[in-house]
């Protein structure tokens, strides 16, 4: 039995004032809905205060700060955390896909500034770029020349950025040739690609999947032990209709959704301040209702996020950037939604099935 969220005090309660006690005890904030005193170990020494927490939450920290002072309790806040999950494969302990039902609607974009973000909460964050046909993660994070290097002929070290573990086919081949293999061989290159890779270890491997529901994603859905999946769309109908497809394909291999994220939301003049609903309203938010999804965040179409990516500097690296603070708080929700779902079914593993389609 895993006992990762078992948290103990190292002081009775009853010893705390009452402001901290009331503090400690409710649901702390929208993005983490439980008491503090339910998930942390918690000390209180003097004027020292520290929470141990099951996951990475450096945002925590401060806001725990500014509610002490608020109260003017006279403690200082100090936030941790630790990983007792046992790894899922390798070193790895949960494996999240970044996935859509087509291209274009900014899968790479989202995946890279989730990783980044997920690594700015203290994570140890990995980062596969599934996409063996059209490789973009290499660009986008400035590494675009970089190839993989290995220590002995049989395995690939990871490149390192911005403070999480890169692997892409783009670091094999040559950038400037196209990628011609069957699906087969594409599914067996990719899996190399996974069980070769020298990752250290990491609380999390975000993969950054191909559009579609085709060999590769089934190939991943199968043969990895995958924590969940986050689907990317746009409002529009057509992205819509192929994000449905992917939304069903990860259930038919019960896979959890650990949520949805609309893309290109609303374009907002950056003269006049003028907002455009430029693909539709609220399609990915009415998807998500409909198919029972939780809505991570909802992005901008902004031309900073572009600008970005091609520059290979993530925008969730511009700390007072308002949609940086979108990625960071997508990423945060992120992490709780997989502590709750292994808090609830610790024991409970990916059914794998396996078809000959």
């Amino acid at each position: 039995m895993f006992s990762f969220w078992k948290k103990t005090t190292t002081t009775s309660q009853t010893d705390w004032p009452e402001s901290l006690t009331s503090l400690l005890s409710q649901p702390f904030s929208a993005i983490l809905p439980l008491a503090l005193t339910e998930i942390a170990d918690i000390a209180l020494n003097k004027t020292e205060l520290t929470l141990t927490l099951p996951f990475p939450a450096s945002w925590l920290q401060a806001e725990l700060q500014q509610q002490l002072d608020a109260r003017a309790l006279g403690l200082q806040a100090t936030v941790s955390w630790r990983n007792e999950l046992p790894a899922a494969f390798s070193t790895v302990k949960q494996v999240v896909l970044v996935a859509s039902g087509k291209g274009g609607v900014g899968k790479s974009t989202t995946a890279v500034n989730l990783a980044v973000a997920l690594a700015q909460q203290g994570a140890r964050v990995g980062l596969l770029d599934a996409d063996i046909y059209g490789p973009s993660i290499p660009l986008m994070l400035g590494e675009a020349q970089s190839r993989a290097t290995s220590p002995d002929e049989k395995h690939l070290n990871p490149l390192q950025k911005f403070g999480i573990y890169l692997q892409s086919i783009g670091f094999l081949v040559d950038p400037e040739n196209a990628t011609v293999w069957r699906g087969p061989m594409a599914s067996q290159a990719l899996m190399q690609l996974v069980n070769e890779t020298l990752w250290p270890e990491l609380d999390y491997l975000v993969v950054d999947m191909p559009p579609g529901t085709g060999d590769i994603q089934l190939t991943m859905s199968q043969k990895l032990p995958v924590a969940g999946a986050v689907i990317v769309t746009t409002p529009q109908d057509v992205a819509l209709a192929d994000a449905k497809k992917g939304i069903q394909m990860f259930r038919q291999v019960n896979i959890p959704l650990l949520g949805l994220i609309e893309n290109m939301s609303f374009y907002q003049c950056p003269k006049c301040g003028h907002e455009d609903d430029i693909f539709g309203t609220a399609g990915g938010l009415e998807l998500a209702q409909r198919y029972q999804v939780p809505v991570l965040g909802q992005l901008p179409l902004q031309s900073a996020i572009r600008e970005g990516g091609d520059a290979g500097t993530p925008i969730v690296l511009q700390k007072d950037h308002q949609t940086a603070e979108i990625y960071q708080k997508m990423a945060q929700q992120l992490i709780f939604t997989l502590y709750w779902q292994t808090r609830l079914s610790p024991q409970q593993a990916v059914e794998i099935i396996m078809t000959d389609d």
